[in-house]
């Protein structure tokens, strides 16, 4: 690193989750090479040290010398005669392939080291290193048997692969932060929730007053999208029941059921449960408490002046589910305390105790700087066992990380 980089400018500015840590980005020659950049800037805000692999064919695509303004570190398209590729190997934590070609896919399931980046790959391989391989190309090469093949023994080797996006013709490169948290689990918790299965609610529900009015909350189901896909990418199996949200946030990569009503949360849970076997349960959707006791089939005229309205309750997931699920439940409890701590403690646990919950995740959404339709929360999170802990403001995605060290303690993990 040169004593001063334009990259030391970012460092740090998403969080400090990969402080110490050096990851080395192999680039091939595919189209979507340019993501690449945007990639090795994401390591960097999360404070990773990034050094650069490039095959000629990607350097025919994009200047090496924009990695090296990305990075701040040099840029290795041939290694020279020296062990580069040892020593990176040897010094760094992980290494991401992004983008992936058929070509390279192939080379390194027959172990051909001709370019800069398999032969650093093969190095990580055989050291059992972290190796995220991202594949990006045209449908039909990535389908061909020969393909699907080399993947299947890279998996063997215990590569991990994030699945590309089908969409018509094209297995395209996945969204970047998805491509970046992938890599971040991977270096910090590595396959640590591979073969848990965990159920997961998200987001908001509507209770319909009439064809186009409803009662709902504010909820963003952010915070549920972030454990979801915090424990897929430590390779959980999830399914992720989420009521109305922007279609940006739900995942593509595992199973999604989308509801509308409370009522078809729970039997979209309870179903669920039901018909497969999970671990874990994690309510972190805010369904409605109440719905309206008359629903008119037609828009209420709005000249009809004074409308007198009568609410209802709607079920309780949180106690339903346990009539057929003695698993692992966490619950969530979002409270308007104003920022007096000890009310959220004994709200929470109330409802802890309550709800017969083995963990509990509870805020204060009185507050405009964190929970609904916030990138940040600050919570309290306490447990039937009597653990507490107190998470000060932070991103969702570090929060959801910390949520699930707790629940893999919990199953005895």
């Amino acid at each position: 690193m040169l004593p001063y980089h334009p990259s030391s400018e970012i460092r740090g500015t998403y969080s400090k989750s990969l402080e110490g840590r050096k990851i080395v980005l192999g680039v091939s020659g595919g189209v979507a090479v340019y993501k690449a950049v945007d990639v090795a800037r994401e390591l960097i805000r999360r404070s990773a040290d990034v050094y650069v692999v490039m095959s000629s064919e990607a350097s025919k695509l994009i200047s090496p010398q924009l990695f090296e303004w990305a990075t701040g570190n040099e840029v290795y398209v041939e290694f020279k005669g020296e062990v580069g590729h040892v020593a990176l190997s040897r010094t760094c934590d992980a290494m991401v392939i992004t983008p992936a070609t058929a070509n390279t896919i192939a080379k390194l399931a027959s172990g051909v080291a001709d370019t800069s980046v398999t032969l650093t790959a093969l190095n990580f391989i055989g050291l059992r290193k972290p190796l995220l391989i991202v594949p990006s190309m045209h449908l039909a090469m990535y389908q061909a048997p020969q393909i699907v093949e080399s993947i299947s023994k890279l998996k063997a080797y215990g590569v991990r692969i994030l699945e590309p996006l089908i969409e018509g013709v094209r297995a395209k490169l996945p969204e970047v932060d998805d491509i970046v948290l992938n890599a971040e689990t991977l270096v910090l918790r590595g396959s640590d929730l591979k073969g848990v299965k965990i159920l997961v609610t998200a987001g908001p529900t509507r209770e319909f007053l009439d064809p186009v009015r409803f009662l709902t909350n504010a909820s963003s189901g952010r915070m549920g999208v972030a454990i979801a896909r915090e424990a897929f990418f430590r390779e959980a199996s999830v399914t992720l029941v989420h009521g109305p949200m922007e279609d940006s946030l739900i995942p593509k990569y595992f199973k999604t059921v989308k509801v509308v009503t409370t009522e078809e949360m729970l039997n979209a849970v309870v179903n669920e449960l039901r018909n497969d076997t999970y671990h874990a349960v994690v309510l972190a959707g805010a369904p409605s408490d109440f719905k309206f006791r008359e629903v008119s089939k037609v828009k209420i005229d709005s000249n009809i002046g004074l409308l007198n309205l009568t609410l209802e309750p709607t079920p309780k997931i949180s106690k339903e589910i346990r009539k057929v699920f003695n698993g692992l439940v966490v619950g969530f409890a979002a409270e308007t305390v104003r920022g007096n701590v000890e009310e959220l403690k004994a709200r929470a646990r109330s409802k802890l105790v309550e709800r017969g919950f083995d963990l509990i995740v509870a805020n204060d959404v009185a507050r405009p700087d964190i929970g609904f339709a916030s990138e940040y929360d600050e919570v309290l999170i306490l447990g039937a066992d009597g653990f507490e802990k107190y998470i000060s403001k932070t991103r969702k995605d570090l929060i959801a990380r910390e949520i699930l060290d707790i629940v893999k303690k919990a199953l005895g993990r």
